[in-house]
């Protein structure tokens, strides 16, 4: 549709060529408009528009097309004019799309101005007629004033002044931050750098001191725990074969002692009994009985005698032998107690060794984390030093610019409130010339409408030397309070290059409707 609208508004040869990227651009002020119309003719007051973009040019320009598009029956209010005067998306379209729809049904038509001005109801045209004061009202209302609109781009341009300033100042902080970062980076890669140099270095000395081997002076080669542990199984095993040789002697002093073993003993006991059983038996029964029992009593009590004394020797050599094997179970027992805490001993001075060789690494270690440690709180100072130094300079900074800012906003409000006095006596000046205009074109006309009433009654009782009828006294004394001329314009002659203006045809409408109200309220009364 805007493609359209572009075709059909450059083929009318407009002071402008129609670009539909900038089309409600082109059109907010009302003189495009106008001059569409025109073309037309349709728009005879055009030489009364103002190309210019202020506000009270765009107020004239849409009071004055206003009756022209109700004229080609196009819905208009002061809603749609302040819409297309704020560049609304899509209103000036609209519009133009239905001056096009209206202006081609007028050419098809083939009808002027005049014409569709004489064929439009009468009271339609009134009722348009009192409309015409409240919208030009309500379009001054919306329209904001030229002053204002001034003073906000005023201040637009200073608070995008500003912008700038902060733009510029966000800009140089965050590159003095940035320059910043990268010192704190590089310092820091540089810390970490000497950091793991520091480790390397102590990683080497670590290695090297795990690699080092403590010199101990080592103990003589008869006084080694192999040494001592030999001597002992040897003392042991000398003491051992010793006391068996003397479990042998004493075994054999035994054996000349006792010809038998209590085992032969035993045996021969009971062969005895047994051949004295069997003696006993075959002996003659015709021996005495009682000679008989005595001389076995008697040998029995030799025999008993001979066992008791034999069982007494063998529980005293059993004796003997308990307390040698007790001797020997001591003994054993003290060498092995003497063995044990030999190995003790050995395991005290090996471990006493290496505790001395852990004491030295130690030591060494110590001393290193003692260097380092130095070395890091060093640093530390110094960084705080540096730190506090970098600190101050930025608060420092930071006053100086605060300062130098409040500076040249304190020049640029200077220079705004000074600019801001000369626009406002400016505008205060203007304002008293156009009061001042207003009320003599006021008191000018009225004065000027009291000569022309006066005027007339003269002239009329002089022609009649009558007085004036009431009739026409109440015409003109409406005329007069309505502000219209009493006279009718005068006509102008076939050979007159200068036509009739549309402003005369106006007033004399007006003139005419006035005349008619009141014949109408005369007659309803």
């Amino acid at each position: 549709m805007t493609d359209i609208l572009c075709k059909w508004l450059n083929g009318l040869k407009l002071s402008q060529a129609i670009d539909k990227h900038s089309f409600g651009h082109q059109f907010a002020t009302g003189y495009m408009i106008g001059e569409v119309l025109q073309c037309y003719e349709l728009q005879n007051d055009f030489n009364l528009f103002s190309q210019s973009k202020t506000a009270d040019s765009k107020l004239n320009n849409f009071t004055r097309l206003e009756p022209t598009l109700k004229l080609l029956g196009i819905a208009f209010n002061t809603n749609i004019a302040h819409s297309i005067m704020t560049e609304e998306h899509g209103c000036a379209t609209r519009l133009l799309y239905q001056l096009y729809i209206a202006l081609n049904n007028k050419k098809e038509a083939k009808l002027t101005g005049v014409a569709m001005e004489t064929m439009r109801p009468r009271a339609p045209v009134k009722l348009e007629a009192m409309e015409r004061v409240p919208y030009k009202e309500r379009l001054t209302l919306l329209t904001p004033r030229q002053t204002d609109t001034n003073l906000n781009q005023l201040v637009d341009r200073f608070r995008e002044r500003k912008k700038q300033h902060l733009d510029i100042e966000f800009r140089t902080k965050f590159e003095e931050e940035e320059n910043l970062r990268k010192w704190q980076q590089e310092q820091r890669m540089r810390e970490l750098q000497k950091a793991a140099d520091a480790r390397q270095k102590q990683t080497e000395l670590v290695a090297r001191i795990r690699a080092a081997k403590v010199e101990t002076l080592k103990p003589p080669a008869n006084k080694t725990l192999k040494a001592l542990t030999m001597r002992k199984e040897m003392k042991r095993t000398q003491e051992a074969a010793q006391t068996m040789q003397e479990i042998s002697a004493f075994e054999q002093r035994l054996s000349h002692m006792l010809p038998t073993t209590e085992q032969e003993d035993d045996r021969d006991n009971d062969e005895e009994v047994a051949m004295y059983l069997k003696t006993t038996e075959t002996q003659d029964t015709k021996v005495d009985y009682t000679m008989a029992f005595t001389q076995g009593q008697s040998s029995n009590d030799e025999y008993i005698n001979k066992i008791r004394n034999r069982l007494q020797e063998d529980s005293v050599a059993r004796k003997e032998r308990e307390k040698r094997r007790r001797k020997i179970l001591v003994d054993q027992l003290k060498a092995h107690e003497a063995q044990e805490s030999a190995r003790r001993e050995e395991m005290l001075v090996n471990r006493l060794m290496r505790q001395s060789q852990q004491e030295k690494r130690i030591a060494v270690q110590l001393m290193q984390l003692r260097h380092e440690k130095a070395i890091i709180c060093q640093n530390r100072i110094l960084r705080e030093k540096q730190y506090e130094e970098r600190r101050i300079k930025d608060f420092e900074d930071a006053l100086n610019k605060e300062a130098e800012l409040a500076r040249l906003a304190k020049l640029e409000y200077v220079d705004k409130t000074k600019k801001d006095k000369e626009l406002h006596e400016k505008i205060m000046k203007e304002r008293a010339e156009a009061k001042y205009h207003k009320h003599y074109n006021i008191c000018m006309q009225i004065l000027l409408g009291i000569v022309d009433f006066s005027s007339n009654i003269a002239e009329y009782r002089e022609l009649t030397e009558k007085l004036l009828p009431p009739k026409l006294m109440r015409e003109w004394k409406t005329l007069f309070v309505e502000g219209k001329p009493l006279h009718k314009p005068a006509k102008v002659t076939e050979g007159d290059e200068v036509e009739e203006s549309s402003e005369d045809q106006k007033i004399e409408e007006d003139r005419q409707l006035l005349l008619d109200e009141g014949d109408f309220m005369e007659y309803k009364v």
